[in-house]
């Protein structure tokens, strides 16, 4: 196999190797690295007597509080130990209390993972009570104990964990708490040890002299292989002794426990409360007796390595010992407690023919071994030698035994060759089914049957027992009879036979000439193993592992490697091998081949193997971290192609910033990116594309921001992201919290991932591993799940809602109430606003839970000053819940905010860009669709917030406003402009009078003093929403002033502020005390005569001369600034028209010429001039024509092209307007005609009059303003001169009275101004048609032009003394 590019010289370089090359001879060298002594190498015999000598004492309260309380703190310091202790309770309750127990085990894990002292004892108070409500139990004791150590009540810890204990002790000693029995109560019982030694050496000693071994070889003999010797009765004997010695340690851990408890409560120090005498039982029947205390101190010579001894446990073989000289030959050491055959089946290949046994071949009793142990040991390394010749024993020694349920092994000797005859013992064989047994059950009558024979015959109905037709107390059958179902593997050991498919007991075999293949026996996790397999394997292994270890010989040593790995995988002894393979030098054994080797295989042997040691013994971890190069060997190792080392690098834990300078991002993508793994990786208990996952997500969470941006752009462009989203639904719950760190942070550095994420996660499995995680991963997932409900489509958002509520085994609403009722102050917000959004799916009308506890969360932190950032992060919340969001996750609420007050011109050109930014394209109807959806939501949202306990909300944002903290005012404030607007559009429940309250004079503070017209135009919407009531109105009156001002400047930007000024000016009584003037400048242009005509366009003013002159201004802060000066008309200007179409101005002029001009920034300059031959006295444009009048009667019309004609003939004009097509003139004999240009029609408005006293009443002013006409005259009956006209039906709708002879006029949006001859100007209100003010200019002069500014904020007047006035609305 290749080696990966790169991987020798990145492995090889500057690391020396203690290997020297194949075939050659060379010195000892010392290890690499020594291995560091643990504590069961320590003498054993010591132990013992320390053990027995503690024993001999009485026991304190002090010890017992000292030994529980540490229990109960190594339960609470290890996450994982206490899961699987409550994992192991809620498997044996009943399922009635399943759901109580779980959840007060929720509650407890609260209140030990959190930090604040409140939710701590909340949390044990609640837990209390359920526990209390449920009975008592051994579960509930437990977790009451466990409570209680949390409360700080120790001795009621102490007495609850007793009681567990004495219910059910054998689970307690054996899974619970091994460490509390061992030094509690173990200390306590050595003649029990005693006794259990002295019966089983009684039972095993006839063995011992019929097997061929002396008494001094006792010591050295596995008692495994003495089994297979043994007879029935003896392995029965044995078997009844271990039975009743789990009894006696029960029963004396209850007598203990009672002793311990007296002593806890015995209220005096001095006080000697004397330890009660052991109890034991005779197994041969006779009653109990009690020994005395000198008896029971006197069991000295029991083995306990640091006073942790299980006599139950096997003795097994210790460790490897490596000697120094680097020898092969491995040391055992001897026997010294009493030993019991683990339960758990190993089965392996055997080292075959140095093996052999010479049993005899009719009775498995007179067994004995052709070779030593230490013999065979010697043949089997010579035969486990990685050689290709000897790659493998010989086929007639591999695995025993084959999987069959049915078989007959009674055959005649006659059909084997080279063997005597092979016939069963009767005792092996069913009655039933005449087979030899492969799970043989003993009934109560003393037969024994075959499992599945025994219950087909009682299934047809029988109750009695097939053979001695006995009744049956129960039906229910008994465990497997594993005594003789080891003696008969024992058998089938020494004589192997052929396999003859359910042939019974007597017929001949067929195909017997065929060659004998021994058949392979996979047995269950439950069955007693082949002593000669596990003898072989062991051998074997051991011997690899010397190799490894010692050998100078780097094939040697790869072939090791290859060797163990074929152990692991092959067989079923991973709990032995692992004993052997965790120890330091091992480990650096397999490091050293890393370092050392080129071949792929044993390179990935070696991390296979390494990667499975390391997530079973966290010892295997620490030797590996010991010395950084190993941890950066294995990284290379990933780098350069072995993606099985991303698994080994993720137990290994490095630190992130580690990770980074190896590089080691950039190969992680690759293998995120992944869809599938290759097929080593079903090797290993976790996936490499599952740890690269996980080691992605550590780097995420502790990089500085600097690399982090990088990373996960660097994620973002590889489309990883994508991929990554599969790892939510993950097994593991540590990929699905990586996969949630990693996207959120996409998603922060590019919005727009969301839109990915969101079609294809499946959120489910996030809330259902929402329990039993810790806070800060809880908040992890929410945070994720309230960044991807930002999406731009309203029904998307609400989609993935009803899937989080929805999916899942656990209700999700209910999960992160529990979370939020303990969350911190910063984490509130954000579950609540989440919580909050799923709630709203149902009716918003209805009351519920989750609603009042999410609102109430979200206004206490937002009122919550001592915690700033919980402030602005639920303000923010609060804002986010209006629902509106850009493709990328933006909040769009201040640009839909600014479009509700007029300002759309921004939000129009954000949603431009953004679509185009984003090739997005929705079909109309969706679109009508998507904001009927959004304002719905909005609708609902608004109306539960402002509704929750009549308006406290808006208490809290008025607080928000009078922060100190300017990120906290600005989001209050867009908040509260939210949901007052929105008020206005709810029905009114009261609460509008509450908001007004709490929030008008911020918003008319903010909107007078903000300098900022974005927040101006956000105060306006919010006043807006108070006006349409009378006490809004009287609450503004103060400030009405400085109001109107600012509306009037941000009227030419929003038809809402215009809309205010006309309920302003409508409901308010004194419009004199709305509307006012202030002289801003004077202009002296007598030089140049009268001032004939102003007009105004694009922020300048054009005023013609009675010279021929015109003049040019611009207005500047209080005074007009001349920037042009032009003289090319030669007699007055008595006209200045604006051409709206092509920005042109048009001037008439006594001279009879008409000039066009084009105006630019600088200036005008004249483009063409039009000859009339006739005097101009008034000029109206349109885009292909000029209006004018002659000298004489009617109306010329002159064309751009040069032809005109006359219009009106019988009348003399004196005023002309033009608006769309339509010339309206004003003539001398007080008559108004309306003249369609297109169709040369002509109607009237007002008919003439003929003069009287040779007087005339002409028509001085002529203004059309938003559909009504306008015309200025003398009064001929002393009543209104001014009348108004509607447009579309000549119907006169208002007039004025003024006493002033008015020669000029100006109108705009709110205000009628009117010039008089004598050189005054009346203001009058347009709507009310009352007077409102008037200005006084030069009561010497006339007044003879007029004009508004394009903001109608400054009037601009023209008089007879050649002066130009300037007047500001304030």
């Amino acid at each position: 196999m290749e080696t990966p590019p790169g991987v020798k010289s990145s492995l090889m370089a500057g690391r020396p190797s203690h290997f020297a090359p194949a075939q050659k001879t060379v010195s000892p060298a010392p290890p690499r690295r020594k291995s560091i002594p643990t504590a069961n190498q320590k003498p054993l015999y010591a132990a013992a007597v320390a053990a027995a000598e503690m024993s001999a004492t009485t026991t304190s309260s002090v010890q017992i509080l000292h030994h529980t309380a540490s229990f109960f703190s190594e339960i609470v310091s290890q996450p994982d130990h206490r899961h699987h202790l409550f994992s192991a309770f809620l498997r044996r309750v009943p399922a009635s209390l399943v759901k109580p127990l779980n959840l007060a085990a929720q509650t407890l894990e609260r209140a030990i993972s959190t930090t604040s002292n409140s939710v701590e004892s909340s949390s044990l108070r609640l837990a209390e009570k359920l526990l209390l409500s449920n009975g008592k139990s051994p579960f509930s004791s437990f977790f009451l104990s466990l409570v209680n150590h949390l409360s700080r009540r120790p001795i009621d810890a102490a007495v609850g964990l007793l009681d567990a204990f004495h219910s059910n002790p054998s689970l307690f000693r054996l899974e619970i708490a091994p460490s509390l029995f061992q030094e509690l109560f173990l200390v306590h019982f050595p003649p029990i040890l005693e006794w259990y030694k002295e019966q089983r050496s009684t039972i095993l000693s006839t063995l011992y002299l019929h097997s061929g071994y002396n008494s001094d070889d006792q010591s050295i003999v596995s008692t495994t292989t003495l089994l297979s010797k043994m007879s029935g009765d003896q392995a029965s004997a044995l078997g009844d002794l271990e039975k009743d010695y789990e009894d006696l340690l029960d029963e004396n851990c209850r007598v203990f426990v009672e002793y311990f408890k007296e002593v806890l409560r015995s209220k005096s120090e001095d006080q000697t409360i004397v330890p009660p005498q052991i109890v034991l039982q005779v197994i041969d029947g006779a009653d109990k007796f009690v020994c005395s205390n000198e008896e029971r101190i006197n069991g000295q010579d029991f083995g306990a390595t640091n006073r942790r001894y299980n006599p139950m446990w096997a003795e097994g073989e210790r460790s490897v010992e490596l000697s120094s000289d680097r020898g092969k030959s491995l040391s055992r050491f001897p026997s010294f407690f009493p030993e019991r055959v683990s339960p758990k089946v190993l089965t392996n290949l055997r080292s075959s023919k140095d093996l052999e046994t010479s049993a005899d071949d009719n009775s498995i009793d007179d067994y004995s071994s052709s070779d030593s142990d230490a013999g065979q040991e010697e043949n089997i390394k010579k035969l486990t030698l990685f050689d290709d010749s000897k790659q493998m024993p010989s086929k007639e020694y591999k695995q025993l035994f084959s999987e069959q349920s049915s078989r007959s092994y009674m055959e005649d000797g006659d059909h084997l060759p080279s063997r005597g005859k092979r016939t069963a013992p009767k005792d092996f064989v069913c009655p039933i089914t005449t087979h030899i047994f492969d799970d043989p059950v003993t009934l109560e009558t003393g037969q024994t049957y075959e499992r599945k024979a025994i219950q087909e015959w009682l299934e047809r109905g029988n109750s009695t027992c097939p053979i001695t037709r006995q009744k049956l107390h129960s039906t229910q059958l008994p465990k497997t009879n594993y005594v003789l179902k080891r003696l008969i593997y024992s058998w089938l050991e020494q004589n192997p036979l052929p396999i003859l498919s359910s042939q019974p007991v007597g017929m001949e075999a067929e195909n017997h000439h065929k060659e004998f293949k021994p058949s392979v026996m996979s047995v269950s996790p439950n069955s007693v193993i082949s002593q000669a397999a596990i003898d072989g394997t062991i051998t074997e292994l051991r011997l690899a592992i010397t190799d490894l270890c010692t050998s100078e010989i780097l094939m040697e040593a790869e072939k090791a490697v290859l060797k163990i790995q074929q152990f692991w995988q092959e067989s079923n002894m991973e709990s032995q091998m692992q004993s052997m393979l965790v120890k330091p030098p091992v480990v650096n054994g397999f490091v050293e081949v890393m370092f050392s080797s080129l071949d792929i295989q044993v390179l990935r042997a070696a991390i296979l193997l390494l990667t499975e040691l390391g997530s079973r013994d966290a010892s295997v971890i620490q030797t590996l971290t010991r010395v950084d190069s190993d941890v950066e060997c294995i990284v290379e190792l990933f780098k350069k192609g072995l993606t099985e080392a991303a698994v080994l690098v993720l137990l290994l834990r490095p630190s992130a910033t580690s990770l980074v300078e190896m590089d080691i991002v950039d190969y992680l993508l690759p293998m995120v990116s992944k869809n599938e793994d290759n097929d080593e990786s079903t090797k290993l208990f976790m996936k490499p594309k599952s740890a690269a996952v996980v080691l992605l997500g550590h780097i995420i969470r502790s990089s500085s921001e600097t690399n982090l941006i990088k990373i996960v752009r660097g994620i973002i462009s590889s489309d990883a992201a994508e991929i990554i989203v599969d790892s939510l639904k993950a097994e593991d719950v540590g990929e699905r919290i990586a996969a949630v760190s990693i996207l959120a942070r996409c998603i922060y550095e590019d919005g727009k991932c969301r839109n990915v994420i969101a079609q294809r996660a499946v959120l489910g499995p996030l809330m259902e591993i929402f329990v039993g995680i810790s806070d800060d991963e809880r908040f992890e997932i929410v945070n994720f799940l309230y960044e991807l409900i930002k999406l731009n489509r309203r029904n998307s958002n609400e989609q993935l809602l009803h899937i989080l509520k929805e999916e899942g085994t656990f209700s999700a609403m209910h999960s992160l109430l529990i979370y939020l009722q303990h969350a911190l102050p910063e984490q509130s917000p954000v579950v609540a606003g989440l919580l909050l959004q799923l709630d709203l799916l149902d009716e918003p009308r209805k009351m519920s839970i989750y609603r009042e506890e999410a609102i109430d969360a979200l206004i206490s932190c937002l009122r919550n000053s001592d915690f700033p950032a919980a402030q602005v992060s639920a303000a923010e919340t609060l804002l986010a819940l209006q629902g509106r969001f850009s493709y990328s996750g933006k909040s769009l609420s201040r640009a839909i905010l600014l479009k509700r007050a007029g300002f759309d011109r921004s939000y129009r050109a954000f949603l431009r860009k953004d679509q185009r930014r984003h090739n997005i394209y929705a079909e109309p109807q969706d679109i009508i669709e998507e904001e009927k959806a959004a304002e719905e939501w909005e609708r609902k949202m608004a109306y539960v917030l402002v509704s929750h306990e009549f308006g406290i909300m808006f208490e809290a944002l008025a607080e928000g406003l009078t922060s100190k903290n300017e990120e906290l005012r600005s989001v209050c404030f867009m908040t509260a402009t939210w949901l007052v607007y929105m008020v206005s559009l709810l029905p009114d429940t009261g609460i509008r009078g509450t908001a007004r309250v709490c929030l008008l004079k911020h918003f008319v503070s903010i909107f007078i003093s903000e300098k900022n017209t974005d927040d101006v135009a956000l105060s306006m919407l919010a006043l807006y929403s108070f006006i349409h009531v009378p006490e809004g109105l009287q609450d503004l009156s103060a400030n009405m002033k400085d109001i109107l001002k600012i509306l009037r400047e941000l009227k030419k930007s929003s038809t809402m502020a215009s809309e205010m000024l006309k309920i302003f000016s409508e409901e308010h009584d004194n419009s004199a005390d709305i509307w006012t003037h202030n002289e801003l400048s004077q202009e002296d242009c007598s030089i140049n005569g009268e001032v004939l005509v102003i007009t105004c366009f694009k922020a300048k003013i054009f005023s013609g001369h009675s010279d021929g002159t015109i003049k040019i201004w611009t207005i500047g802060d209080t005074k007009l600034q001349l920037i042009q000066e032009v003289r090319q008309h030669t007699k007055p200007v008595t006209s200045l028209a604006i051409l709206h179409s092509s920005d042109k101005l048009c001037s008439g002029s006594l001279d009879r010429t008409v000039r066009v001009w084009t105006v630019t920034e600088d200036g005008i300059y004249c483009e063409q001039v039009h000859e009339m031959k006739e005097q101009i006295n008034d000029l109206v444009v349109a885009n292909s024509m000029a209006c004018y009048i002659p000298q004489g009667a009617g109306v010329k019309v002159h064309t751009w092209n040069g032809s005109s004609k006359l219009l009106n003939q019988h009348k003399y004009v004196k005023r002309l307007a033009l608006v769309q097509g339509k010339l309206y003139c004003g003539c001398h004999d007080n008559s108004i005609q309306e003249i369609d240009l297109v169709t040369g029609t002509v109607g009237s408005l007002q008919a003439g009059s003929k003069k009287l006293l040779g007087k005339a009443y002409p028509i001085h002013a002529l203004q059309v303003h938003d559909g009504l006409i306008y015309a200025a005259s003398t009064s001929l009956d002393g009543g209104a001169n001014i009348k108004i006209w509607s447009a579309s039906n000549y119907n006169m709708v208002g007039s004025l009275s003024s006493t002033l002879e008015v020669r000029t006029m100006a109108v705009s949006s709110e205000l009628i101004y009117l010039g008089s001859k004598g050189g005054t100007v009346e203001v009058w209100c347009r709507k009310k048609y009352s007077r409102v003010e008037t200005l006084q200019t030069s009561p010497s002069s006339r007044i003879l032009s007029m004009a508004i500014d394009d903001n109608e904020d400054m009037l601009i007047i023209g008089t007879s003394d050649g002066r130009i006035q300037t007047w500001g609305l304030s």
